[in-house]
């Protein structure tokens, strides 16, 4: 592990609000949260990005349980799960975030501001180098 505030977490050297723990992934709330309930999800095993991380399978099956245990053990209309890699990442620590939600709770679409291809051909374009790169 590294010494990244979740790995002091995850090994116990830094308090947290552990909601699950297993081989896989460590849950806490977030001490910021967006909203009462955000929780964060993280590997066990320390990388700093989704594409670090080898077997995605059981990770998001962790992520795919909270999200439903946010929304069932707090009474949500839904959840927000979203996560950074490197830019806008507070901590150097692959995280999911799972937020509560209800309806008309101010929370408004993505954080950034959004655009708009000039064109079709554009967006083929961007999606045309994606693709090259798979």
């Amino acid at each position: 592990m590294s010494d990244d505030l979740f790995c002091e977490i995850i090994a116990g050297e830094r308090p947290a609000h552990v909601v699950s723990s297993d081989e896989v992934a460590v849950s806490f709330l977030d001490v910021r949260p967006v909203f009462k309930g955000h929780v964060l999800v993280v590997p066990r095993v320390h990388v700093e990005t989704l594409t670090d991380l080898g077997e995605v399978g059981p990770f998001f099956e962790r992520v795919q349980a909270m999200a439903r245990a946010v929304e069932e053990g707090l009474e949500a209309g839904g959840t927000f799960v979203a996560m950074n890699n490197r830019v806008s990442q507070s901590v150097a620590h692959l995280h999911v975030h799972v937020v509560p939600r209800q309806k008309k709770d101010g929370l408004r679409g993505f954080f950034w501001p959004r655009t708009k291809y000039d064109s079709a051909e554009e967006a083929e374009s961007f999606a045309a180098r994606v693709r090259a790169a798979l």
